[in-house]
Parts: C-alpha cells; sequence; structure tokens
C-alpha cells in the first residue's frame, strides 16, 4: 500500500485524465501474473477452462486504446458529420481520406461493443468520444452519461472479476457527470459476464412448453459451456428474443421452488440477454482479443467444428468474428499478435480479408515492444466493405524501447505523414504475393519479381528431415563418442551399406554462413532402426520425411534466428532434421552454388522478411521466394564456391584445433547388469603448447 501511494504518480489517479481506469486495469493484470505464468509458461499443455481467464487477460496499452478507438469510432462518426469538431479532438487518427457517407442514424442509436472487454479500459475511453459527439448535438453532460452506458456501449466478458472492475469503471465515468447514476433503478448497464447453463434444473427444462421451447432449450445447450467459449458462441439461427424472453417470464415459479426453478429461470433470462446482445449488429466493434492456441478438448473440437479455417489461435477467431459482428460500413478494431499478417496458419484468414473486407489502417509495432506479452503486437481497424481505398499502414520495427517509444513514432507520423515509416498502399497488392502476407511496405518492383518470378519450390524444394522422438538421446556433439562410431564418408549413398552407428546432422545452430555448424552426430543405425523402436515404444513423436533426400549434398539454414539468414553448403554423407535445420536439394551443383549466393544476399534476407518477419524461417517460406534466371551465372557460382571453401578451410582449422583425450581409470562392476566406467577427459589447445584447458570428471 505504501508502495501504491508513493511510487505512482498522482497524475495516473485522476479520472480526468484517464488514469483511474489505467491504475484498475494495470493493477488486475499484475494481480493475475503467477496464474498467468502458471497456465501459459509451465504447464505446457492445453490450457484449462479455469485457466483461460488469467491465461488470455492482458491489459491495453492507452494509446492503442486510443488508436483503435479513435480511427473506429471517430472515422465511423467523421464520415457521417464532416463538418464535425471531433476530429481536433481524436489524438490518435491516421492520416488519410475520411469518405463522406449519408446518414440520418439517431446517435443514441449507435452501437460499440468489445466483446472481450477485460476491466473496461476501451468502453471507458468510447464513453469519452461518445460524450464529445452528444455535446456537438446539444445534449446535457448529465442526459448524455446516462444515454451513453445504456444504449451506446456494450461489453461481454468470461472473467467474473474483469466484468466487476468494467462495471465499476463505467458506472464512475456515468457517477462523473450525473449524481444519480449510482441509484439502481436509474441505470442499467448493458455489460455481462458468461455464466454456463448447466446448473438450469431439468424441472424447469421440462416445464417449458409452447413454440419457443425448443428454441430455448437450444440457446440453454449452446450456454453449457459459456463460461469457456464466451463471445465465440455460434448461433445457427436467427431467433426472435422478445418472444423467447417473454416466454420464461411467463413461467409460473412456487414460492418454496425445492427445484431451483426461480434461479434457474434468473440465469437463461440472463443468458437470452446476451444472446441478444452477441446476435446484435453494430457500428463499431473493439477489442483486445484473447491469445491463447493451447486448447483443451472440448474448445478444440468447438473451434475446428465452427471455424476451421481460422482456427490456429482464438484471436483469429474473434478477428473473423468482429468484422462481421459490425454492420456494413462498420469498423472493427483489434490489437493481436501480428503472426496472422504472415504466417501460413492464418493464409485463410489473410486471404478472406483482403478478398472481402477492407484494411483501414495498422500498426505493426517492434517485435517486443509489448513486455507483457511473449508475442510480437499489431493494432488494425478493419472496415466491413470490400476494398475501395488505400490503407495507412506504420512500421515501429525500427524502435526499440518499448511502448512509449512506439507511441511517440506514432504520434511523430500522425505529425508527419510524409515521414518514411508510414505507407499508404491498396491491400490488392498483398495478392500479388505468394500466400497474400501484409506486406505493405513492399516496393512495385519487388510486386513484379514475385510476378515474373519463378517461386524455389519449382527448382529446388524445400525438404524436411529426420524426427528423433528424442533428441537428448539420439543426438550428440561428435566429440561424446568414439570417432571411429561415425561414418564421415562423403561418398556414402543410400544404396550402400554402413555398419557405423552415428552420422553428421545438421540442426541449424549459430549463423555461420557458406559453411560450418558441423558438431552433431546423430543415431541413424541400419537406417534409423533404433529410433524407430525407441519411438514405438515410448510412444514418441518420431519420423524420416525426406529420406530419399539422406545423405546428398545441398543448402541447409538455421530456422530460428534472430540475425540475418545464413545458409550453408552441406557435403555429401549427411542427415538433416525436420524442424531446425531443413535443406534444399539439387541434382545439379552449379544450380545449388548459385541458389547459395542469393540466399546469402541481401536480396533474400528483403524477400523472407516480407515472406516471414517472425524468428522463424519455414519450409514454407523458402518455397515461396522468388527466382530470375540471372542468378545462375558462371562467375556468381564461381565466387560462391571460393566462399564455401574459405569457410570450410576456417571451420576444419576451428575443429582441428583441439585434442579430447579420454583417459580411463577404474571399471568398477555393481552387479551382472551393470558397469560404470570412470572416466577423465583432457581438453588441450594446440595453440596454447599443449596446456590443458579443463579435465572433466565423469561417469559412464
Amino acid at each position: 500500500m505504501q508502495h501504491l501511494i508513493n511510487d505512482i504518480d498522482e497524475v495516473d489517479f485522476d479520472v480526468t485524465r484517464g488514469g483511474q481506469v489505467e491504475i484498475i486495469g494495470w493493477l488486475y493484470q499484475y494481480y493475475n501474473t503467477e496464474p498467468h505464468d502458471y497456465a501459459v509458461n509451465i504447464t505446457g499443455g492445453a490450457v484449462t477452462k479455469n485457466e483461460i481467464p488469467a491465461a488470455t487477460q492482458l491489459f491495453t496499452t492507452d494509446w492503442v486504446v486510443r488508436y483503435m478507438v479513435d480511427n473506429s469510432l471517430g472515422k465511423y462518426w467523421l464520415e457521417r458529420h464532416p463538418n464535425s469538431d471531433l476530429k481536433s479532438n481524436l489524438d490518435y487518427l491516421l492520416p488519410g481520406e475520411i469518405q463522406t457517407v449519408d446518414s440520418s442514424e439517431n446517435l443514441e442509436d449507435m452501437r460499440l461493443i468489445d466483446n472481450a472487454m477485460g476491466s473496461g479500459h476501451i468502453l471507458v475511453y468510447a464513453f469519452d468520444v461518445f460524450m464529445k459527439m452528444y455535446a456537438e448535438q446539444g445534449y446535457s453532460s448529465r442526459d448524455a452519461a446516462l444515454s451513453i452506458v445504456q444504449n451506446n456501449l456494450y461489453g461481454l466478458e468470461i472473467d467474473k472479476r474483469a466484468y466487476q472492475l468494467a462495471y465499476f469503471a463505467l458506472m464512475m465515468k456515468a457517477r462523473q457527470y450525473n449524481r444519480r447514476a449510482l441509484q439502481p433503478e436509474k441505470v442499467k448497464l448493458n455489460v455481462h459476464v458468461f455464466e454456463d447453463t448447466d446448473t438450469v434444473s431439468p424441472e424447469f427444462l421440462d416445464a417449458l412448453s409452447g413454440e419457443y421451447a425448443d428454441d430455448i432449450k437450444q440457446i440453454i445447450e449452446l450456454f453449457s459451456n459459456a463460461g469457456e467459449l464466451g463471445s465465440i458462441i455460434k448461433f445457427d439461427k436467427t431467433f426472435n428474443w422478445t418472444k423467447l424472453r417473454e416466454n420464461v417470464e411467463d413461467m409460473h415459479t412456487d414460492a418454496l421452488d425445492i427445484f431451483g426453478m426461480n434461479q434457474s429461470k434468473k440465469i437463461v433470462l440472463k443468458v437470452l440477454t446476451i444472446g441478444e446482445i452477441m446476435s446484435t449488429k453494430y457500428d463499431v466493434a473493439v477489442t483486445n482479443p484473447p491469445y491463447l492456441n493451447k486448447f483443451d478438448p472440448d474448445m478444440k473440437k468447438y473451434v475446428k467444428k465452427n471455424y476451421a479455417d481460422y482456427s490456429g489461435d482464438l484471436f483469429s477467431v474473434f478477428i473473423f468474428n468482429n468484422i462481421n459482428l459490425v454492420k456494413i460500413g462498420g469498423y472493427a478494431a483489434y490489437m493481436t499478435p501480428f503472426v496472422w499478417m504472415f504466417i501460413k496458419t492464418y493464409e485463410k484468414l489473410r486471404s478472406y480479408l483482403v478478398a472481402n473486407k477492407e484494411i483501414s489502417s495498422l500498426i505493426q509495432m517492434e517485435y517486443s515492444a509489448f513486455e507483457e506479452a511473449t508475442v510480437p503486437i499489431n493494432t488494425f481497424v478493419l472496415k466491413n466493405v470490400p476494398n475501395g481505398s488505400n490503407g495507412t499502414y506504420i512500421k515501429l520495427s525500427a524502435f526499440k524501447g518499448g511502448m512509449n517509444v512506439q507511441r511517440d513514432k506514432v504520434l511523430e507520423a500522425i505529425a508527419n505523414p510524409d515521414i518514411d515509416y508510414l505507407y499508404r498502399t491498396n491491400q490488392a497488392n498483398f495478392k500479388k504475393i505468394p500466400g497474400s502476407p501484409i506486406a505493405y511496405w513492399v516496393s512495385n518492383q519487388l510486386l513484379h519479381d514475385f510476378l515474373v518470378g519463378i517461386p524455389l519450390k519449382n527448382i529446388s524444394p524445400a525438404q524436411r528431415g529426420l524426427t528423433t522422438g528424442n533428441n537428448n538421446l539420439f543426438i550428440h556433439d561428435w566429440w561424446e563418442v568414439l570417432f571411429n562410431h561415425v561414418d564421415v564418408s562423403r561418398s556414402w549413398r543410400k544404396n550402400q551399406t554402413s555398419k557405423k552407428k552415428w552420422f553428421p546432422y545438421n540442426k541449424g545452430g549459430k549463423n555461420h554462413k557458406w559453411f560450418g555448424n558441423r558438431e552433431l552426430i546423430v543415431n541413424y543405425y541400419n537406417s534409423g532402426q533404433e529410433t524407430a523402436e525407441f519411438g514405438k515404444i515410448n510412444k514418441n513423436s518420431f519420423g524420416f520425411q525426406g529420406k530419399d533426400y539422406y545423405f546428398h549434398s545441398g543448402i541447409t539454414w538455421s530456422a530460428l534466428t534472430s540475425a540475418s539468414n545464413t545458409f550453408r553448403y552441406s557435403p555429401q554423407g549427411s542427415i538433416f532434421d525436420s524442424n531446425k535445420g531443413p535443406m534444399l536439394f539439387s541434382n545439379d551443383d552449379s544450380t545449388i552454388f548459385s541458389l547459395l549466393g542469393f540466399l546469402n544476399s541481401k536480396v533474400t534476407t528483403l524477400i523472407t522478411k516480407v515472406l516471414n518477419p517472425t524468428l522463424s524461417l519455414q519450409n514454407g517460406d523458402m518455397d515461396k521466394l522468388p527466382i530470375k534466371k540471372e542468378i545462375f551465372d558462371q562467375n556468381i557460382e564461381h565466387v560462391v564456391r571460393i566462399n564455401v571453401l574459405l569457410a570450410q578451410s576456417d571451420w576444419n582449422e576451428y575443429e582441428n584445433s583441439w585434442d579430447f583425450k579420454v583417459h580411463p581409470l577404474l571399471l568398477h562392476i555393481a552387479d551382472d547388469n551393470l558397469s560404470i566406467w570412470y572416466y577423465s577427459v583432457v581438453l588441450t589447445n594446440r595453440g596454447a603448447k599443449n596446456v590443458p584447458i579443463f579435465r572433466l570428471w565423469g561417469v559412464k
């Protein structure tokens, strides 16, 4: 409490400056820190129903909230009121054309929803924007405050404590302008928390009768797991909510109520209210949806059944849902991980949005800017119309230092639209790139290269390799086994037989170009016999993908990297990993070396950052690289071969500069089935006049 009072600036508690709701939100997020870490980082498995609130509850930074609301609700209003002074009050409204829309919509009929509202930060700021609209229309602040919380703002949440905080925050906003707002008969908010209907009594279900009984039972069934599914519950038909509510309200219940009829009636009426909110069309939807892909079986089954094309993560389901939750011409705003913009998992979502909706604006943040999430973040606004105009994009990848730095750079771009990290482009261009990545910064020249270039998969398709099922058992450093047990023959072919157990293995590693990372060996005795036997016995996941390419020369790379891409020549005789060390192959060595030169160029680094700017460069990304015939040149091939030889010489010198000597000391027989070698390993650097660097004692 002392830290709360002394360490936090008093301004942060000032409701007139937006501080109070941030205090509520941040305190609740840190209140959830331990259960969040447990659910997300420790268990490793599916997040259970009870863990979802803690795992997905992330407070939205204030400037991101303002960007989302300004560019959705604010823009929606300005399109219908071109002479409005509201624009001067929207600090985060991005530059761009605002198209005039004819509308006779009454302000009291405008609706904004946050269907994953958390502690209510978005709704509270939307309240402030609505207040400015009402003031323009001549309403008193007292009347406006009550109208906003009762007519304009809607919120849904699965976390009861977060719902209570949101309810409290909105009531305080209303009370700020109207003293009577706290009187129960005065105000009824449209914010609700999901509850399961599994406590509805069988007697209540039996008592349902009449024309709408089956519909009510269907809704009760839909909400049986509402505490987990929340806003992604899908209605397969249109319901007459007024008639359903009247049917339930007219049900007779006894005063004694031994079967819990009154409680069941209360739950069902609440569910009907939430169902009607979910099935209503809104002018604007703004949310920071849950980020979750470790589904428990029930959630996984439901998502796959109802949202198969968008099932990569809960946030992608919300992206699809919310843009269809708003009216034609309405806006949906989000803060989500930015992986949906690039990786294959979300390709169907991208294709759907690019073809059917309009990306109004987007801000892509620096990779680690949002410390509260373990994923890179973007925030963006979609419009529920087919693409018709250029979108506005801001790329903050180059600006490190956290969310305050990101905020300042956004404000700079708003003040100066000619700044070099603000882009204006038409999303139709995204279709010209395989996989339709949201690569708004790509030049026309590169777009042309994608159209005329040959996809790499048509020349040298990327291959996945071996999955051992237990890397600790089957993969070692080369000095961990007797060297005469390792087959390093570069002439080895799959139609020959090797009696040795260990073989060189490509599995990514450090950022060495041209040649290197020749440190690992894999147990592939008798074509992987021990790997297969171990996997079957222990029910481990193992596999021999790309088996026809084992021991062939080719190009390998480190799939996971935080630096520039590094591609290496791999001579004959190696096996490769399925995930961390994939490879490219060709029957023509000239093709391999020419491709290697292109892949290690700055051009490829640029293109791969277009296809996938995350830390992982996968086979699917490589297959899409556009290849032009100009790279197949004898001079290029010659230079690349020299680079490989120099790197190989350097690597061999590194390998050969160390001596490893094993000294057995004692053989101790504990029983008939156990023998233990005590040994000493001496590591010596030849360049240091054979002085031992360290001596390791161990047991094997």
